[in-house]
Formats: C-alpha cells, sequence, structure tokens
C-alpha cells in the first residue's frame, strides 16, 4: 500500500464555522430572551464574533494538520497509532473519528469525504 494523505479543506472549515456561528448565535439570543433582555440582538454579534475569532485564531493550525496512512501506522506529526491498536474509524459530520482498542479517540476533521476516508481507514485495519 502506497502512503495516503488526508488533509483538511479549507472550504469545509469555513463551512463548519458558519454553521458554528449561527448555531451560536440562535443560542445566545435565545439565552438574552429567556432573560428577558430587552437587547436580544447582541447575542447575533457576540456569537457571531465568539466564532470568528476562533475560527481565526485556530486557522494556522486546523488546516495545517495532515493525517498519513501508510504500511502499518496512521500518523499526524508526532501522534502515531499503529493500525493493529485501531478498532475502528467512523464517519462524523465532516470528520472521521478513529478509536483505539484502549479507547482513545482522535478527529480527522474538514475532510471532503469522510466517510470514505472511514472506509479507506477501515480497509487499512482489516
Amino acid at each position: 500500500m502506497s502512503a495516503q494523505s488526508f488533509r483538511p479543506e479549507r472550504e469545509i472549515y469555513l463551512r463548519d464555522h458558519i454553521v458554528m456561528a449561527s448555531i451560536a448565535m440562535a443560542g445566545a439570543m435565545l439565552v438574552l430572551w429567556i432573560a428577558h433582555n430587552p437587547h436580544v440582538w447582541t447575542g447575533a454579534v457576540a456569537g457571531f464574533a465568539a466564532i470568528a475569532i476562533r475560527g481565526w485564531y485556530m486557522a494556522s493550525e486546523e488546516l495545517t494538520r495532515v493525517w498519513v496512512l501508510d504500511e502499518g501506522t496512521l500518523s499526524c506529526g508526532k501522534l502515531v497509532l499503529p493500525l493493529r491498536q485501531i478498532d475502528r474509524a467512523r464517519p462524523i459530520l465532516s470528520a472521521v473519528q478513529v478509536v483505539t482498542h484502549a479507547g482513545d479517540k482522535h478527529l480527522i476533521k474538514y475532510l471532503k469525504a469522510p466517510a470514505a476516508v472511514a472506509e479507506t481507514i477501515s480497509e487499512a485495519v482489516r
């Protein structure tokens, strides 16, 4: 098997952050409405700002994380998982959750085709 790499996609990163911002905006507005705050609209500003700042701050780290599947291992930076230690890989939204037999969980995030990546890892483990 030749080495395969799984890289995060910028457009998926942005899409996920837009979804998170929408949820944060609605949630903050709901909290303010329940609290009878007359300025409910500020929840939208706060929710958007929180996720926008998070997205900007984390982008340089998240978008450079590359997972490599090669003969016998799945690795990302200093983390090296021998394939024999992997119990399963399953898609979750735009990510793949890799679970080891010991119960450790790792996410390969912001993928265009998480189901295909999970299947590729599962096949390598078999």
